[in-house]
């Protein structure tokens, strides 16, 4: 017996929240499903990380997020944002559900999941670009100390810790770890950190510490193998080894476009990028939809961020509900994110 309804939409991060929104206030029956929490990606975000973006730019379905002096939120904020959303909205999400299969068939799609099979006349995947950690392949990878993911910094006091990676996500854990009295040593591939990617408040003061001799840093360099005490970095004028008590490779994160393989949608390219129709959001696929970074698939120069998404909703929206398209928003000269 499956349950039957007009839209399925998978996950339900900011960009899937806003789409059921645009859903509900058009009358358009759907379920929602989330293999997680609401918001799971922010979820794994490092404790009290800051949005690069304001306040104002990733807000959704039309509920004000609010924070003190509209500073810049941070990861706890913004998940009790979202909680708020789902509670004003009245939005229902089927929390902690994951698709397992989906397909089309003469009679739509049939998704089933770990709780049962949902029977859709339209899918919009809402899944994200950070499904996974991105592995460098590399000796001693897997071993205890390496992890590919900074929760908090606490855990590296009066440790020496190596970062691998430069854009904002190693940046930003060499700067706390540094705070919160870890011996940090950075290793970088390029020879110089790119401003776009790292949020400009971090970056003079990692410059800075840099300088001072504070924070040790290879560029470029790029890790070879690890061990239980030492990283191996070649640089161009030869090998050296670092030593580490904890090693941290934030290189990034892959998009599981695996569902969209499963119905075979066209993927583009080495980020496997969803080949869409612009003005309503739909894939290859007929009834097939994307919203939320999924549409870049894996970003390895990021592009889609929440604040510039939300277009994305609104068209699908229109797209269900057989309206035009909605006018383009307003380009953002400069987008903080």
């Amino acid at each position: 017996m499956h349950v039957r309804t007009r839209v399925l939409i998978v996950g339900a991060g900011p960009i899937g929240l806003e789409t059921a929104w645009e859903c509900k206030r058009r009358g358009i029956e759907y379920i929602q499903v989330e293999k997680g929490p609401i918001g799971s990606t922010i979820t794994c975000y490092p404790q009290e990380t800051t949005f690069f973006s304001s306040a104002d730019r990733i807000g959704i379905a039309g509920v004000p997020l609010v924070t003190p002096g509209q500073r810049k939120a941070t990861k706890e904020e913004y998940l009790a944002y979202l909680r708020q959303v789902v509670v004003a909205r009245g939005l229902e999400v089927r929390a902690y559900e994951e698709v397992r299969g989906l397909r089309r068939d003469d009679d739509g799609f049939l998704a089933h999941t770990d709780r049962g099979s949902i029977r859709a006349d339209a899918v919009v995947l809402a899944t994200g670009d950070m499904a996974r950690t991105r592995s460098i392949g590399i000796e001693g990878e897997e071993l205890p100390h390496v992890s590919h993911e900074f929760v908090e910094p606490h855990r590296y006091f009066g440790q020496r810790l190596l970062i691998v990676g430069g854009k904002n996500s190693a940046v930003e854990a060499a700067l706390r770890c540094w705070h919160a009295g870890a011996h940090v040593t950075l290793s970088y591939r390029r020879e110089e950190f790119d401003a776009r990617h790292v949020k400009y408040w971090l970056l003079p003061e990692l410059k800075g510490r840099i300088h001072r001799g504070e924070i040790a840093c290879f560029m470029p360099s790029e890790p070879l193998h690890v061990t239980a005490t030492h990283v191996t970095l070649r640089e161009p004028q030869g090998d050296l080894q670092v030593p580490a008590d904890f090693v941290l490779l934030l290189t990034g994160y892959e998009a599981d476009m695996s569902l969209f393989r499963m119905l075979g949608a066209e993927l583009e390219g080495r980020a496997e990028r969803p080949r869409v129709d612009e003005q309503t959001m739909q894939t290859s696929v007929p009834g097939l939809y994307v919203a939320g970074t999924a549409t870049a698939g894996t970003q390895y120069e990021f592009s889609l961020f929440i604040e510039n998404c939300h277009i994305h909703a609104r068209r699908i929206g229109a797209a269900l509900a057989g309206e035009p398209p909605p006018d383009d928003p307003p380009p953002l000269t400069v987008p903080e994110s």
